[in-house]
């Protein structure tokens, strides 16, 4: 163990820990941009530097591990123009199109920019167009509001294991693009940790603000994973799927289909009613005549041919009770035991 002092309080962490982990673990809060606890430290947004008794130049809080006995001080007037100044050469040439963004009212950069009183962009630089070089059907990518803070990189390298993404260029011109492609599974783990609005989701865009919506806590319904996601609905109609983060098995990941497989809720080729077919087309019918039916013919192919040349499929999309049901009527109901399941949907 290593015992340092944060602000005048002493703290003891684990050998190895960041001044930053170090500060977290006894309620002390130190800015962040790039930082996410799921990822190993980036390092590149410079917000969470700190001083160091006996060092020169502050030390950036998420890549510095700790020392015994050493002491760090968070805040300062020269820590806080250091981070001002930080997010004034990231206002270069991030667009301030707040109102119109996705991600207005959730936006970590936004919140930075509140907190430290930053009201003005004091610096400029030669306008670079950059392209789209990275989306997908499903996510969009605005490159001018990219900083460059690389979560979304670290995230699908580290948390995915894919590396369908990388940075592309050098020096002023670089941005984030697809290197590979085909290994990209619109996951949206890019979208979801990404800090600000430079990846927005396609389907849900311009449906509701964040604070129009109500997120209803749920489990996704693709698979038997049990994936712990949020419904965002307004006037009872989903209009996209957000994640907690450390919320469930998945910890705020999931894959294309819990996060972007929600638009069958609201369709209109949905069957609301049983159809049985007459004359050689379907009508609807009532639960009862429906029902009625299937066990007539579940009782006269027994009859005929006996309950082994009856078989059931069931499904990952229904819960566990569900299934438990079905295969109990399979057996102990029909008396088979061609009972089948998927294993995915």
């Amino acid at each position: 163990m290593v015992t340092l002092t944060i602000d005048g309080k002493e703290v003891t962490v684990p050998q190895g820990s960041t001044i930053l982990e170090a500060a977290k673990s006894v309620g002390i809060r130190i800015p962040t941009l790039c930082y996410h606890e799921r990822m190993n430290p980036i390092g590149s947004c410079r917000m969470c530097v700190v001083e160091i008794e006996g060092f020169e130049h502050p030390m950036a809080a998420c890549t510095t591990p700790v020392e015994d006995g050493i002491e760090v001080v968070t805040t300062s007037e020269r820590l806080i123009r250091i981070r001002q100044d930080s997010l004034k050469l990231i206002l270069v040439n991030h667009p301030l199109d707040c109102p119109v963004c996705d991600k207005g009212g959730e936006c970590l950069l936004q919140d930075l920019v509140f907190e430290h009183g930053i009201d003005k962009v004091e610096y400029s630089a030669a306008k670079i167009e950059r392209e789209a070089l990275y989306a997908t059907p499903l996510i969009r990518y605005w490159p001018d509001r990219c900083i460059m803070c690389l979560r979304c990189v670290t995230a699908c390298r580290e948390i995915k294991g894919i590396g369908a993404i990388s940075i592309e260029g050098t020096g002023y011109g670089t941005q984030v693009a697809a290197i590979d492609p085909e290994k990209c599974q619109s996951c949206g783990e890019c979208l979801q940790v990404c800090p600000t609005g430079a990846l927005t989701e396609n389907l849900g865009r311009y449906k509701g603000r964040t604070w129009l919506v109500e997120r209803v806590p749920t489990t996704c319904t693709y698979c038997g994973c049990g994936c712990q996601l949020e419904l965002n609905v307004q006037n009872n109609r989903v209009i996209a799927v957000t994640t907690k983060e450390n919320a469930g098995i998945n910890h705020g990941s999931l894959c294309v289909k819990g996060r972007f497989g929600y638009e069958f809720i609201n369709s209109s080729e949905r069957l609301t009613t049983p159809l049985i077919k007459k004359d050689g087309e379907f009508q609807e019918a009532s639960w009862d005549e429906a029902l009625s039916l299937v066990a007539n013919k579940f009782a006269a192919i027994k009859d005929q041919f006996g309950s082994g040349a009856i078989a059931g499929l069931t499904s990952a999309r229904c819960t566990n009770e569900e299934n438990y049901l079905f295969q109990k009527f399979m057996r102990a109901g029909i008396g088979t035991n061609n009972v089948d399941h998927c294993a995915r949907l």
